[in-house]
């Protein structure tokens, strides 16, 4: 194989397809409900008293859940904050109830809400939440994390943010957007604009920076972004190809994958000495790196073996182990948090590309998405979600889907398509 043809199946690899502090942008995401569970406990949300547009979006994020159904309309009963009588839900078969109040404070709005056990007849929640008044549906978020941890011994993820790229050919002079957003597409910023491809976002651990791959000069080169302050510098602009950054746990150290001694390997850079070590040496394409959550080794995907599969490589050893055999290609992997699964791009016998979810001990892959021409997986922080880019009929979108399957959300978006999804650590 030619070099050439190698460095365009690397990128092709790696994407399967003016700097700026983050600013509002209006290409929204608009949420649909793919699928919803048959069956899913309900949860009565109760309007709250002087609310600010608050509590909808606590029963958005609780339909999105995919374990529960809650609804603020045709309610038994109404109730106010210390009020609930457990007899009016008890017979409308609702096993619990969410109710609150919002009052105006000199610095923003004090949010008082609870939630209660119908049949335990008590409080599960009982919480006050002081916020300012630019951050009210980020307060509605935060509600919704500690309801569904409270019933599910899980935290949430509502309060979290997504980074993505919006590729929209009507605007050649900004044709590629870096945004993030909130987990339902709600409250977009643009981070970066350009006319040059954007690829591979990749969040730091703390979530307050974020690595891409941008072809502004013409050639690959990573960039490192404060999103707080708009700045950026260039992390590797070697030689040849630069790309599928990935930060270490610690955030001291980014695996990426370049071609500067002619091959794709992946190598891994000291952040603070910008010293890089070369970890893969073989003649197949080793790319898209991503740490485990120890930091004790790294999987990636190599066609070393005549095919893409993705392989384990250890830190203290050096030795590298095949992860996949199942299916002609296996890439894009991702580890979820506790480290158990990984969501990859599969292809299996006389399939599209679909993602999928691979039990790490066990080795048994279970197809996740009923789309097809997936890319792109990346797992929500507590690993109950995952969010890929997808294609349905002309249009690319993301869709977020539960790991067990039972519920789907697509986010599409009217300016364009959608790629390159990153679900932001917390």
């Amino acid at each position: 194989m030619k070099t050439s043809r190698k460095h365009l199946l690397a990128l092709t690899l790696l994407t399967a397809l003016s700097p700026l502090a983050p600013t509002a942008a209006f290409a929204q995401l608009h949420l649909e409900i793919a699928k919803a569970p048959d069956q899913a406990p309900k949860i009565a949300i109760v309007p709250f008293n002087n609310d600010n547009g608050l509590y909808p979006i606590v029963e958005t994020d609780l339909n999105r859940s995919g374990r529960f159904t809650s609804s603020s309309k045709n309610l038994p009963a109404n109730a106010a904050i210390n009020q609930i009588q457990a007899s009016d839900w008890q017979a409308a078969g609702i096993p619990y109830v969410v109710t609150g109040q919002i009052k105006q404070t000199a610095d923003g709005f004090e949010v008082h809400y609870q939630l209660y056990d119908v049949q335990k007849q008590q409080y599960l929640l009982n919480e006050l939440l002081n916020v300012p008044a630019s951050r009210i549906r980020q307060a509605g978020h935060m509600v919704s994390d500690a309801i569904y941890q409270a019933l599910t011994g899980i935290p949430g993820d509502f309060s979290g943010r997504i980074a993505y790229v919006l590729r929209n050919p009507a605007t050649p002079a900004e044709r590629y957007t870096l945004q993030i957003a909130d987990t339902d597409g709600e409250q977009p910023k643009t981070v970066l604009s350009s006319r040059d491809p954007i690829l591979s976002p990749a969040w730091t651990p703390d979530a307050k920076k974020i690595a891409y791959v941008s072809f502004e000069t013409k050639r690959p080169a990573i960039y490192l972004q404060d999103l707080s302050t708009g700045t950026r510098e260039v992390i590797t602009s070697f030689k040849g190809l630069n790309g599928a950054p990935s930060f270490s746990p610690d955030g001291k150290s980014m695996l990426f994958t370049a071609s500067m001694n002619g091959n794709p390997e992946i190598y891994q850079m000291d952040l603070s000495t910008r010293q890089v070590k070369r970890m893969t040496n073989d003649s197949g394409i080793d790319t898209e790196a991503r740490y485990t959550p120890d930091g004790k080794a790294f999987i990636f995907t190599s066609d070393r073996g005549g095919s893409p599969q993705i392989y384990r490589y250890d830190f203290g050893n050096g030795s590298v182990k095949r992860l996949t055999f199942k299916g002609s290609f296996n890439a894009r992997g991702t580890l979820s948090a506790d480290g158990k699964k990984i969501a990859l791009v599969h292809r299996p016998s006389g399939s599209n590309y679909k993602v999928a979810i691979q039990d790490i001990n066990t080795g048994i892959v279970n197809i996740l998405t009923p789309t097809s021409l997936d890319e792109s997986p990346s797992f929500s922080p507590n690993g109950q979600m995952v969010v890929y880019a997808t294609r349905e009929g002309n249009r690319g979108l993301l869709s977020i889907m539960s790991t067990d399957g039972r519920f789907r959300m697509n986010l599409p978006s009217e300016q364009g398509e959608v790629r390159e999804p990153a679900w932001a650590p917390k």
